[in-house]
């Protein structure tokens, strides 16, 4: 699969852009982990345009994390043409257009997924960041607005048309949000259309290698976009890649987990504060199959979570990580750990 001029090999799988989650580190760890493309945390236009720092600080991206993407968001035509120009500067691989965030504070603003209910508008900035910049451009979008309004198939025609080199559809309406199960058959068949000849990325619900497999196998798809399923768990990637290969399921230890989550931590107090960085790194730690199948685990989760520096934080991971190794804790048999 390439978008314009960068190869990504075949069925390359992708970490999806996640506010509060796809930072600088946390990307390259999942290059690391076997990613073969990331993109960053959405970039609002209109902030980007005033120079918030916050927001500034969002366009980095290291050399070893390359190929990426910048996602940028917004409502305007002339101020998506002027941040991606800013973006541009900033030298990512991509610049993608995000129509697909359903939050309130965004798609309620018609930016994000709310640009669903307006194609025309769409369109038109789909267009003007193309001709307006000399990289190449992609937008991740949805379905539809709701089960009524699914016009994907149509719309995926109309953005090619605009000349973007890449689309990537999340397998649900705006108004699932993230409820019930991303539509892959919806997906399958804009991937059935003769006319599309650009790469197609499908995104939702890929928790497992056998999922990732199955998307390329049965859905056609060119690539696949992983999200909430990476979070507390980068090394996800390595699994996936194994399983899309047949090659044998990696082993992937206790030990080799912690050490990531412990990087994930450090690299998150460096790149901001203890403070802060300890409670961007929480949705990590919470989401974490490496925790789950812990019998009797709840007061420990909870002083995990209620941590506020580093030794407080590491104490309890050390202890977590040496009852495991010696067995004092033992995984409930009923409760698998996913990866």
């Amino acid at each position: 699969m390439n978008i314009g001029d960068i190869q990504l090999g075949q069925h390359p799988v992708l970490l999806a852009p996640m506010e509060d989650v796809t930072d600088e580190s946390f990307r390259l760890i999942c290059k690391e982990q076997g990613a073969d493309f990331t993109y960053t945390e959405f970039v609002s236009a209109d902030a980007l345009i005033r120079n918030i720092a916050a927001t500034t600080r969002k366009l980095n991206i290291r050399p070893a994390e390359r190929p990426a993407a910048i996602q940028i968001y917004g409502r305007d035509t002339q101020s998506m043409v002027e941040a991606a120009r800013i973006v541009e500067q900033a030298q990512p691989d991509v610049i993608d257009i995000n129509f697909g965030c359903p939050v309130k504070k965004v798609a309620g603003k018609g930016a994000g997924a709310g640009m669903l209910r307006d194609i025309p508008k769409m369109l038109e900035i789909t267009s003007a960041v193309v001709k307006a910049v000399n990289i190449p451009v992609t937008v991740k979008t949805r379905t539809g607005w709701d089960a009524d309004h699914r016009i994907i198939a149509t719309l995926a025609e109309q953005l090619q048309d605009c000349g973007i080199k890449a689309l990537t559809v999340h397998g649900r309406t705006r108004a699932q949000m993230y409820t019930g199960r991303a539509d892959w058959e919806m997906i399958a068949r804009v991937k059935e259309n003769p006319r599309l000849t650009i790469p197609l990325i499908g995104n939702g619900d890929i928790t497992t290698g056998q999922e990732a497999r199955e998307a390329f196998d049965r859905y056609g798809v060119d690539g696949v976009m992983v999200g909430r399923a990476s979070i507390g768990a980068p090394w996800i990637f390595r699994s996936m890649k194994a399983a899309i290969t047949g090659e044998d399921e990696p082993v992937i230890t206790d030990a080799e987990q912690f050490a990531i989550l412990r990087r994930q931590i450090t690299e998150s107090i460096e790149r901001i504060d203890e403070y802060r960085g300890i409670l961007h790194i929480r949705r990590h730690l919470a989401a974490s199959p490496l925790f789950k199948g812990i019998a009797n685990f709840r007061d420990t989760r909870i002083a995990m979570l209620r941590a506020s520096t580093y030794d407080e934080l590491s104490a309890i991971l050390n202890q977590v990580e040496e009852q495991l190794s010696t067995q004092e804790i033992k995984r409930n048999p009923t409760t698998t750990q996913q990866i």
